[in-house]
């Protein structure tokens, strides 16, 4: 592509670990075309992530999940038809859509964007939205999420070094939990974070007990909690469980969380958020993974370590039941965390 007045739209509404997933794919993007405006659509809640990118031109926020639940609203339609014509305002090069859903296929279609590029049936998690498309990119032999987005900038041209996650920072969420952190002693520490989007990509609460119970003496570490305030029952029962003052909630918004992160010195968890976040940053990772493989989500330093018992459930949403990721001992990840604390010091 000619770089000269290149306008590019990236689309990926949702969720935190997969808007992280795309960071690298949009920074190659803007590092070879640095004079072609980029605008990212995305849901409102997940705004915060992108803005101040320094890639990306214009934050155009959506609240698909809210219009979801309140369409037979006036409101709601002036919402929707507000967020179209501001998504029809520039004339595109190109859409590419990350999200591979058909909501995100048809705000690629309803844009003025020339071609509109997405993943072929195969890679994509609502199949059939791909023929909305005027390019499918299949990525094969890419396993990571990482190297599969990068695809399809490359399809436009782009070249992509070291992979670059500019996620945002500012002086008062770290001051925030500078201070925070002096007032509980935490000079070094260790996040554990038990949520997830749901059961079935979690570990037991009575394991994440177990393993604050026993981590080691010589890692004299405090141990803070993180999670959505959704999550705050389940931390506070693993701590009950645990019946320990090395550990506590840290609770923060997303942004705090990154400061959080960016100062630990490891994190423990499932495939969610935090993990994504703690990766990007690099913070060294232990990852305990069920049902989603981690050669594809998983964190992609070669030093961090998954756990992965490649469990058959129905890892969706909408498997139901209360089934959490059963089959990776205690001990093995007090193994893993020894293991990866010590490759942090080779």
């Amino acid at each position: 592509m000619q770089e000269s007045g290149l306008r590019f739209l990236v689309i990926r509404l949702s969720s935190i670990g997969d808007i992280v997933h795309a960071l690298p794919a949009v920074a190659a993007l803007g590092e070879t075309f640095p004079r072609a405006e980029i605008d990212w659509v995305v849901e409102q809640k997940h705004a915060k992530l992108v803005e101040g990118n320094p890639f990306i031109r214009r934050v155009i926020q959506l609240d698909t999940l809210g219009w979801r639940r309140r369409l037979d609203s006036w409101a709601t339609i002036r919402e929707i038809l507000g967020g179209l014509k501001v998504l029809r305002e520039t004339s595109y090069d190109a859409a590419i859509d990350f999200q591979t859903l058909w909501k995100s296929a048809v705000i690629a279609r309803l844009s003025r964007s020339r071609e509109r590029l997405g993943f072929a049936a195969y890679w994509m998690r609502e199949p059939g939205a791909e023929v909305l498309y005027t390019e499918q990119v299949a990525p094969r032999h890419r396993r990571h999420v990482i190297e599969q987005n990068l695809a399809l900038v490359e399809r436009l041209g782009a070249h992509a070094g070291q992979w670059q996650f500019p996620l945002p920072s500012h002086p008062e969420d770290d001051q925030n939990v500078e201070q925070r952190l002096i007032a509980i002693g935490a000079r070094k520490f260790i996040i554990i974070n038990p949520g997830g989007g749901w059961a079935a990509k979690r570990w037991p609460p009575e394991n994440y007990a177990e393993l604050i119970r026993r981590l080691p003496e010589e890692l004299d570490w405090p141990v803070l909690l993180t999670g959505s305030p959704q999550e705050e029952g389940l931390i506070q029962s693993i701590l009950a469980q645990a019946g320990t003052s090395r550990a506590c909630y840290f609770p923060s918004t997303v942004s705090q969380y990154i400061a959080l992160a960016r100062r630990a010195r490891l994190f423990v968890g499932g495939d969610t958020g935090p993990l994504h976040l703690a990766a990007a940053v690099g913070t060294p990772v232990v990852g305990i993974y069920g049902p989603t493989d981690p050669a594809r989500n998983g964190p992609f330093a070669a030093e961090d370590i998954a756990l992965w018992n490649q469990s058959r459930v129905n890892h969706t949403r909408r498997g139901g039941g209360t089934v959490f990721i059963m089959g990776i001992p205690v001990d093995s990840v007090l193994s893993a965390i020894h293991e990866r604390l010590a490759r942090a010091h080779e």
